[in-house]
């Protein structure tokens, strides 16, 4: 599972990463722990535009109560054991708070790093996993939109899909992964026309060695713990640095949508 993530903020460098528009307004602050109910900025098939503040953890929208699913099954009630070989049907088409959304409420869910610890241990034992210098990547991601009956409140919420092992989760011993989107892949996976089977075949494993994984302190456990010290490496104590030149070197590629000028 992925039940932990960083999402550190730079509108700038979203703006030229994902070419969508500035927002008007900016409440969110860097996040290294972005846990289950915390809001975190997402990119949705429907407005491919706009960076969307949205809650982690999935309601469906036909729920009676709200519900925190974060992660949502690729192969669903298929492949119980885990196999990191499967290569078989896609059950989440026919989960009931996913068969909606992986049909038609895609969305990417922006990332600079993730947490995940042996399949025993989970978090007892956590290691964060991330390219150098924190550079941006996306999971594929859904979403869905929930009225609370009582309050009238609109929720707009996400889980983050995942699937079998990839090479460096299985390196540490975790049974899953989330699912990291080729960059080439991110306009494809929002957008209306990809027919289902094409979407589905984008549920795979991350192949790719720009990915680390470095011990980090237990106390990631506590989702009230937020701050860039949760990154720091156990072992040396030295902090990973989020690379100004990204920013600036950053040609202006957006997905081919919505591109400033």
């Amino acid at each position: 599972m992925c039940g932990r993530f960083v999402q550190v903020i730079d509108i700038e460098l979203f703006i030229k990463r994902f070419g969508v528009r500035e927002p008007v307004q900016i409440t969110l602050r860097d996040n290294y722990n972005i846990s289950a109910g915390d809001m975190a900025y997402v990119i949705t098939n429907d407005n491919p535009g706009e960076l969307q503040e949205f809650r982690f953890g999935l309601t469906p929208h036909w729920a009676k109560k709200q519900m925190y699913l974060i992660n949502a099954r690729s192969e669903g009630d298929n492949n119980p054991d885990d196999d990191p070989s499967y290569s078989g049907t896609m059950g989440i088409i026919n989960k009931p708070s996913f068969r909606t959304p992986i049909r038609s409420k895609r969305c990417l869910v922006i990332a600079n790093g993730y947490f995940e610890g042996p399949r025993k241990e989970r978090l007892n034992k956590p290691y964060f996993i991330s390219k150098k210098n924190l550079e941006l990547f996306t999971f594929a991601g859904i979403w869905d939109t929930w009225i609370d009956n009582e309050t009238s409140e609109v929720v707009n919420s996400f889980s983050i899909i995942t699937t079998v092992s990839n090479p460096l989760t299985l390196q540490i011993g975790h049974h899953r992964s989330p699912v990291i989107l080729d960059r080439n892949d991110e306009a494809r996976w929002i957008n209306d026309n990809l027919p289902l089977e094409e979407a589905l075949g984008l549920l795979k494993p991350y192949k790719g060695n720009e990915f680390n994984a470095v011990a980090v302190s237990v106390r990631i456990k506590d989702p009230k713990n937020k701050g860039r010290d949760l990154i720091i490496p156990v072992e040396t104590g030295n902090s990973l640095e989020f690379d100004s030149v990204i920013k600036k070197d950053l040609r202006l590629e957006g997905m081919g949508r919505n591109k400033r000028k």
